[in-house]
């Protein structure tokens, strides 16, 4: 351990708590398609539905969580939701055990599950600035999206190899004993936020602090980019891997096992993308960077239909790197951008309202995948669905990210950035020092 997992505790249990968690869900995504195509035999689109409810929530509370967020300490809205997965992953099995496993069951679970993933992310990106001084926050970001993709990258493994030995529906308990660590780790924590004053929350309806968060999403250049960038690019996202097991298992003839094994390793680009994002931005700059990663390793998405049987499952393994690299990287970029350029007090509705937009576009992905590959056939669909990957980067390239060197570090509220603004003032960005005369969003699902 180097950095501020050697001298700050409280980050190391957080970093602990969110890896553990991180490694859980990995596992969930890979061992839930599989009970629903290898034990219910559901076909692509029920497949689709079911990541479709995973991510759902985000359209129907993700904007009031944000204004709770903003109004409630981080840390027990964190907990809570914590616990609420740990309860329903630990009832799955024994449900299952009691008497079969009915696919309404699953997207039940989905949904819940979904709903305390929206409390949790949204409380834990506000939480982070609160906990890191301004200076540890990029080191923070990249170490925690690169032990999160290394997490993706075992527990899709660890998913695909329990759900061959001991069955994809036994595989859900492991996530369970995640959750439960997550809740130690979070507990431990010794950092407490400054409560909000009530007469500051008693003032304002949460229609009015909706209202101003979609506004500072939309009336912003830098963050409107990023929203419809990340909503079009997820759309994509999800079309492509809500069908990833459909197709592995009855286009490429793989064994569940193996599908497990495969996910992982192209989930592995996530480690370099979250390793290289920083040292990217030192060299070419925070916006260039952001290209690079989002446009140039991402289109790399258009090998995985090419993937046949043997040999050729690895043209999955090399598109699936690509995107796993370019996506993390990307938010990397785009995470430490927010907590500088957003004031603090409306980053839990920024998070949420860019969510919202981002994160709403998946199920939408989701049902898309699902029913072009029930009416086109898998093959297909896997084609149209990984063009969208490259095609939304071209937002980010033709707005003003693509006119500057390196987004901008001043607080929106003081900043007035329009098509034709020049790139910010030298200065310290996302932690990485300028070079001398030196004059940003995946799957994690992008965000």
């Amino acid at each position: 351990m180097s950095g501020l997992l050697r001298r700050h505790r409280d980050f190391r249990l957080l970093w602990c708590g969110e890896t553990a968690g991180k490694f859980g869900a990995a596992l969930t995504n890979v061992a839930m398609p599989l009970v629903a195509v290898s034990t219910l035999h559901a076909s692509p689109f029920a497949v689709g539905l079911l990541g479709a409810c995973g991510w759902l929530p985000w359209l129907l509370i993700g904007l009031p969580v944000g204004v709770w967020v903003d109004r409630l300490p981080r840390r027990p809205l964190m907990l809570g939701a914590a616990g609420l997965s740990l309860v329903l992953f630990a009832a799955v099995p024994l449900l299952a055990r009691s008497g079969g496993l009915p696919l309404g069951l699953l997207i039940a679970v989905a949904l819940l599950a979904g709903a305390a993933a929206v409390v949790f992310q949204t409380a834990y990106s506000a939480y982070l600035p609160t906990l890191l001084a301004p200076a540890d926050r990029a080191e923070g970001n990249a170490k925690l999206h690169g032990s999160a993709s290394a997490a993706q990258l075992a527990g899709q493994g660890a998913g695909g190899l329990l759900a061959q030995l001991a069955g994809a529906v036994n595989a859900l308990s492991v996530n369970a004993a995640t959750f439960l660590i997550a809740l130690l780790c979070l507990r431990g924590i010794r950092h407490r936020e400054a409560r909000p004053a009530a007469r500051e929350r008693g003032l304002r309806t949460m229609t009015a602090e909706l209202a101003e968060g979609l506004r500072l999403v939309a009336g912003d250049v830098w963050f409107r980019t990023l929203t419809l960038f990340g909503a079009v690019s997820n759309l994509a996202l999800m079309g492509y891997q809500s069908i990833a097991a459909v197709f592995l298992v009855r286009e490429v003839g793989l064994a569940p096992g193996a599908v497990g094994g495969l996910l992982a390793l192209g989930a592995s680009g996530g480690v370099a993308g979250a390793f290289l994002a920083r040292r990217a931005a030192g060299r070419c700059g925070t916006a260039r960077a952001l290209l690079l990663s989002e446009l140039g390793l991402s289109s790399a998405a258009l090998l995985i239909p090419l993937a046949v049987h043997g040999a050729g499952a690895l043209l999955y393994v090399a598109g699936s790197f690509g995107v796993s690299a370019g996506v993390v990287a990307g938010n990397v970029l785009k995470v430490s951008f927010q907590q500088r350029y957003c004031p603090p007090a409306l980053l839990g509705r920024l998070i949420a309202g860019s969510a919202f937009l981002n994160y709403g576009t998946l199920p939408l992905g989701a049902l898309l995948g699902g029913a072009l590959g029930s009416a086109l056939g898998v093959r297909p669909a896997m084609w149209i669905m990984t063009a969208g990957v490259p095609l939304a980067a071209l937002i980010l390239l033709f707005s003003p990210i693509g006119r500057v060197r390196d987004l901008p570090v001043r607080p929106a509220e003081d900043a007035r950035p329009g098509p034709g603004a020049r790139g910010p003032e030298p200065a310290e960005r996302d932690g990485v020092t300028p070079l001398p005369g030196a004059r940003g969003r995946g799957l994690e699902a992008g965000d």
